[in-house]
């Protein structure tokens, strides 16, 4: 699996962050995916967070590198950012776009982004690095259960066969 780059866009008091509802898998998360073959991980954050959320964005900083510990991750490398310009919307890859307070995130919120969040919020000098312990297959059986639905559409989008809505 390719690396991924994702953006952590905070409101200007860091009270609340932007997040998009996925198009392919309508949960949801922080604005990333894939790294192209010619691309740096800081530029794929900035492509990926205008593509899905329509904001222009400067980085601020790496806030973390995680590593991937099985077949349902991939290394990603996370970026805070700050908006320069453009407006929340959605688009092809992305239902809904908008800010939420980090106390009142929407369902169903992918919880390893929560991590991430929290991670960026603790303004360390240096980038984090850590594997993705959360994500193991036992947690993506029980998610199963709660949003079936869901997870079929994740499967067949990871097979090449997304289900846009």
């Amino acid at each position: 699996m390719r690396e991924c780059a994702l953006g952590i866009v905070f409101s200007k008091d860091r009270s609340k962050v932007l997040l998009i509802k996925r198009r392919d898998i309508p949960i949801w998360v922080l604005p990333g995916g894939g790294i192209d073959d010619h691309e740096t991980p800081a530029d794929a954050a900035v492509r990926e967070v205008f593509e899905e959320s329509g904001l222009r964005v400067k980085l601020i900083r790496k806030t973390g590198e995680y590593a991937p510990v099985n077949l349902l991750t991939a290394r990603t490398h996370v970026y805070e950012c700050y908006p320069i310009g453009g407006t929340p919307q959605s688009g092809d890859e992305s239902l809904e776009t908008a800010f939420f307070a980090l106390d009142e995130l929407p369902k169903p919120f992918l919880e390893l982004h929560l991590e991430w969040i929290a991670d960026a919020l603790l303004n360390r000098s240096h980038v984090i690095e850590k594997p993705i312990a959360s994500v193991t297959y036992w947690r993506v059986v029980k998610f199963f259960f709660l949003h079936p639905l869901i997870v079929l559409r994740a499967l067949f989008a990871r097979i090449g066969f997304p289900i846009n809505s």
